[in-house]
């Protein structure tokens, strides 16, 4: 019998009283291993009441307290690491160390959330008037509220709920239907740790679920990781009703290539940064730039890019495991497609892919398109696949100027021994992550994720102190008090005997 995938409302997994229930399919073997049910209004509302009966108590729990419950929660999260990197396996496709790392960068951001005593000082100037003091405090909001995607199922859930509970508030997740196996581990090891009942909470659904989410009156703050039509309407529809929002949308990551670069640096990184994990990285390099004699490397690409090969999640030698669905890679399919249409020289073709014993896997092999430009449709959509465009540049003004030219700025990269090249390029390059011969600069949780334009919809970014401000209020108290004061207060003492 299928397994049916609980709710998790005021610290108990509960089954779920809808008659709507979605296929949890592995990508690699088309086999349903659960089913997810799409929880009923009143179970949305039960999780919401849930987490605002114990925001009113944890508000008040102590910080350093706090931070003693993240402690053991990093703690169950590392025994629990590789367990919960196999079950991510298995509902994403990811290949296992993949997965080992989609866990252990969520640990990082439960270890920072461990250091909330620090992030949550507040500010004091002592005399900003004669015997006026003027301080300011820090505190949480109440309810919030996370929406998942499928490519990261363990590390973007951590981005969320450990920095918003550390900072007083409790927590409703709204996590991918297509890989909801892993925030559910997540969420039992955070009962194990010890927290109070309905600080997190974990219901399922689709879009209808979402809508009632993003709309009900107890939810302050909404964060959200997926496409920009969808970020941009979340974005839209929680301003609308007075929530504060961070909505990270698509990105078109570009990596310039300057002809100083260490080329055998170059292609490592490249077929890395664009393969691995399918290609299914809000940050992952799809596009580099060549520049100069640069240009005369795409070949030597190719051959780097054909050694990779997917495979099974558990296969050592995989370098990346397949599409999340078959819808998405017909959409990949489609696009690789469109690209031979529009003119583009398809270098290496991943369409006719075949791994041995997984017949009907949703793989697609790593594909590489050489002169591409930016008026092509694969230039100007996301693809989200294992594919890679190579573009040219005859100088790096012109290169940085066709990544200023789209609409997005996730992330880039430059790789180059020049040092002035790479200070140029970080000052002028218009994205909110830069990495200077590292390929995804995916910044540690003590910095934030910093996506610009089309990639975010809101003001303060994920994980990090920007976290902390999209978390809470801020509070300034302005004080003066009197000699007399103590007389009074002797008196109303002796009067209270």
């Amino acid at each position: 019998m299928t397994n049916k995938i609980a709710l998790f409302i005021n610290g108990e997994f509960v089954q779920s009283r809808s008659e709507r229930f979605s296929d949890v399919v592995n990508p690699a073997t088309q086999e349903v291993i659960a089913k997810v049910p799409f929880a009923t209004d009143s179970e949305l509302e039960d999780a919401i009441a849930s987490a605002r009966a114990a925001f009113k108590l944890w508000r008040d729990v102590p910080v350093p307290d706090r931070a003693r419950y993240f402690f053991r929660y990093q703690t169950l999260l590392k025994e629990h690491q590789k367990e919960l990197a196999e079950i991510l396996s298995r509902e994403n496709g990811k290949t296992f160390q993949d997965a080992m790392g989609d866990v252990w960068r969520g640990i990082e951001i439960v270890e920072h959330a461990c250091s909330i005593p620090s992030l949550m000082m507040g500010e004091t100037v002592e005399n900003v008037a004669r015997g006026i003091d003027t301080y300011s405090n820090i505190q949480p909001l109440g309810v919030c509220l996370g929406i998942t995607p499928f490519n990261f199922p363990a590390m973007i859930p951590l981005w969320m709920f450990p920095m918003a509970i550390a900072c007083g508030n409790a927590f409703v997740l709204k996590p991918s239907e297509q890989d909801p196996m892993t925030p559910m581990r997540l969420a039992e090891l955070f009962m194990e740790a010890g927290f109070p009942k309905g600080l997190l909470n974990v219901v399922h659904g689709g879009k209808e679920q979402v809508e009632k989410l993003l709309k009900h009156k107890d939810i302050k703050t909404i964060s959200f990781v997926g496409s920009v039509p969808v970020a941009r309407h979340v974005y839209r529809t929680g301003t609308d009703h007075f929530k504060r929002v961070q909505a990270f949308g698509g990105a078109k990551n570009h990596m310039v290539v300057m002809p100083d670069a260490a080329k055998a640096q170059v292609l490592s990184a490249l077929a890395g940064a664009s393969v691995g994990a399918a290609g299914q990285r809000c940050m992952a390099i799809s596009v580099a730039v060549l520049v100069g004699e640069a240009k005369n490397w795409a070949e030597d690409i190719k051959a780097e890019l054909a050694k990779a090969k997917p495979g099974a999640w558990n296969d050592d030698k995989a370098a990346f495991g397949p599409v999340i669905s078959r819808a998405a890679k017909d959409r990949v399919l489609g696009m690789i497609a469109k690209g031979v249409d529009e003119g583009a020289r398809l270098l290496l073709d991943g369409r006719d892919c075949k791994v041995p014993g997984l017949p009907d896997g949703n793989f697609v092999g790593a594909t590489l398109f050489d002169k591409v430009t930016s008026n092509m449709d694969i230039y100007k959509e996301e693809i989200f696949g294992p594919v890679l465009l190579l573009m040219e540049a005859e100088t790096l003004e012109e290169a940085i100027r066709i990544i200023n030219d789209n609409p997005y700025g996730n992330g880039t990269s430059i790789f180059t021994n020049s040092g002035y090249a790479a200070r140029t390029f970080q000052n002028k390059v218009e994205a909110g992550q830069v990495g200077i011969n590292v390929p995804i600069p995916v910044p540690l949780p003590f910095f934030s994720f910093t996506g610009w334009k089309e990639s975010f919809f809101g003001d303060h970014h994920a994980y990090g102190k920007q976290a902390v401000r999209f978390y809470t209020e801020t509070k300034t108290i302005t004080a003066r008090w009197f000699a007399e004061d103590s007389k009074v207060q002797s008196n109303m003492t002796i009067k209270l005997q």
